[in-house]
């Protein structure tokens, strides 16, 4: 089998400019940011359950190609994932990592257009972030892309329903009883988690040996414990009422149609209540959809950053406004600021259609 992607550099994220953000309780957030500090729009990607920021890989390479320096793109490890710090058991639900993306916000995007990708429990993430924060929608926050994710509490069904097994609950005993014992458990997160969720994690038996190889990495670096400590959020987990909030903004809403986890009527759902919203139902993908389907989840998230660069004010706006004070600290910042935007604008004309 012909493999596109055999030597692909996966960890190609670990170059790109790094820091450490630190949430609301301490936790320390691994970062990474791609494009200018001074960019007029900033991609803010979530990575999904047992995952990490290089899930992002495949997108992060094609927005580059595609936007350049006219965009910047911020990912981070969520609590307990990747080279993030290891969290209390009671910090491990959906709404601290809603706090964590503000954190992350806070420190490094703190002006300026955002757009918010999530998948699969960063979708949640996000979700919840929007229903706590809301009067940044359509201020602050101009695009939402929702990847293999759900809105209202998975309960018996997805993801709870494939990890609600007697092996992962003896784990989730031993992880209460002997906290320390399981506190690496990187040796049976492999052992117990990779049959599990490497089954639901494609809907394709032919995909890329590097992309199986990438997904099982991430799933075998994750602690046992991070996945005992989040599973009961995905019983609880219940963010509908967010879902109206984002109709301002540009949406899309993509998903697998043989994902286990997610199942895509969940995606559906956010849909029908939000009209303008982008539906992609994926033929034949499973839950690791933007692995599985990078080409064409790439392309959708380069039609939604199109969409809400268009939603924004003008370039001339920025460059009068900048005009109006030339003795602040940030008029340089502001002057770059203006001229990425014309880039953008001009870029987005020689795109469109004639």
């Amino acid at each position: 089998m012909f493999d596109e992607f055999a030597g692909e550099n996966f960890d190609l994220l670990s170059r790109d400019r790094g820091s450490v953000v630190a949430a609301d309780d301490g936790v320390p957030l691994a970062v990474r940011e791609v494009g200018p500090e001074y960019a007029p729009l900033t991609v803010v990607f979530v990575h999904g359950f047992c995952n990490r920021m290089t899930g992002w890989h495949l997108q992060r390479v094609h927005l580059e190609e595609v936007w350049g320096p006219t965009i910047r793109m911020v990912f981070f490890d969520l609590r307990g994932h990747g080279n993030s710090g290891v969290p209390r058991r009671e910090t491990c639900t959906i709404p601290h990592l809603a706090r964590d993306i503000d954190a992350v916000i806070r420190a490094l995007v703190p002006e300026g257009p955002i757009v918010l990708v999530g998948h699969s429990m960063g979708g949640m993430a996000v979700l919840s972030y929007v229903g706590r924060y809301p009067d940044l929608i359509g201020s602050r926050v101009v695009g939402v892309g929702l990847i293999a994710t759900a809105a209202g509490a998975l309960g018996d069904v997805g993801l709870a329903r494939t990890l609600n097994t007697p092996v992962v609950a003896g784990f989730s005993t031993a992880a209460r009883a002997l906290p320390r014992v399981v506190q690496g458990g990187r040796g049976a997160s492999k052992r117990v988690l990779a049959p599990i969720l490497r089954s639901a994690s494609f809907g394709d038996r032919r995909v890329s040996p590097a992309i199986v190889w990438h997904s099982e990495q991430m799933i075998n670096d994750t602690p046992l414990k991070t996945l005992v400590d989040f599973l009961p959020s995905f019983k609880n987990h219940d963010e509908t009422a967010a879902v109206p909030l984002l109709e301002p903004v540009p949406t899309l809403v993509l998903c697998g149609d043989r994902d286990l986890l997610t199942p895509f009527r969940y995606s559906k759902a956010i849909a029908e209540q939000l009209p303008e919203a982008e539906l992609v139902r994926v033929p034949g993908a499973g839950h690791m959809v933007h692995l599985e389907r990078a080409s064409l989840v790439s392309e959708a998230l380069d039609r939604l950053v199109t969409r809400s660069v268009e939603s924004l004010p003008a370039p001339s706006a920025w460059r009068d406004a900048v005009l109006l004070v030339t003795e602040h600290p940030w008029v340089d910042t502001a002057r770059r600021r203006v001229a990425a935007w014309e880039r953008v604008f001009r870029q987005r004309v020689s795109r469109s259609p004639r």
